[in-house]
């Protein structure tokens, strides 16, 4: 198995990263604008004629780690995980991202990674700024979106 790993520095406090990354209102902010869902245990994430990821809410713990599991979408992201653990470092909270369990290094990992990399940028610019690039907002890099 092969994982996405990303480090990203955020100058906010882990509880205003934990939000944007546990209400629907923060991921429609960040990742997509067509986030659906309760939050606290399914999350629904669309992205067009590309289709989209519905994830398991697997773990919440607040200004600390955030954990999903994907129950549909593409075959290579079935039954995979994505998780955000979060801590403080002075004025920066360091996102430690993490999708974890890919079954062989195809090309449509690559392309994932590129585009976990711009939403994670996408993710600070919104907390930081209070303005995201959200899909379709975000930068295009194929006919893969």
């Amino acid at each position: 198995m092969v994982d996405i790993l990303h480090r990203v520095g955020i100058k906010a406090t882990p509880e205003k990263v934990y939000e944007a990354l546990t209400t629907v209102d923060g991921l429609a902010g960040w990742w997509t604008s067509d986030t659906t869902g309760d939050g606290d245990s399914t999350l629904i994430f669309r992205f067009g004629e590309v289709g989209g990821f519905d994830m398991k809410v697997l773990d919440r713990q607040p200004g600390k780690r955030v954990r999903w599991e994907v129950i549909d979408g593409p075959a290579e992201w079935i039954g995979t995980r994505v998780s955000f653990d979060l801590t403080q470092d002075g004025e920066w909270t360091i996102v430690l991202f993490a999708h974890t369990g890919w079954r062989e290094p195809v090309e449509f990992m690559n392309h994932c990674s590129t585009k976990w990399a711009i939403f994670l940028m996408s993710l600070k610019a919104l907390v930081e700024t209070g303005t995201g690039a959200p899909h379709p907002h975000d930068v295009q890099i194929s006919n893969w979106h």
